[in-house]
């Protein structure tokens, strides 16, 4: 399963491989922040608390807006971060502002 919090609601949704945290939050009616959906903005930066694991790569676009500390620490863009595998993911959006 897959758990997404905005600013106000949390939603548990099945997980869908090809997708993205952003899509997934948006079918789902989660209050995520984004402005472009394109990595440029960083308003969908979301902290992964479980399953990184199942997510893609970092994105090139991941790594240009994201500090190596905030990777590190399981940071993502939830327009960039796209499920590969099916299982138990968490994710809570943390905006910058």
């Amino acid at each position: 399963m897959l758990t997404l919090t905005g600013r106000t609601l949390t939603r548990t949704v099945e997980p869908e491989v090809g997708q993205s945290l952003l899509e997934l939050a948006q079918g789902a009616s989660v209050d995520w922040q984004f402005n472009c959906s394109k990595g440029t903005c960083a308003r969908c930066r979301c902290i992964i608390t479980e399953g990184m694991e199942l997510l893609s790569e970092f994105s090139d676009a991941e790594w240009d807006r994201l500090g190596p500390d905030e990777l590190e620490a399981g940071y993502r863009l939830g327009c960039q971060a796209i499920v590969e595998k099916a299982g138990e993911i968490h994710a809570k959006n943390k905006t910058y502002f």
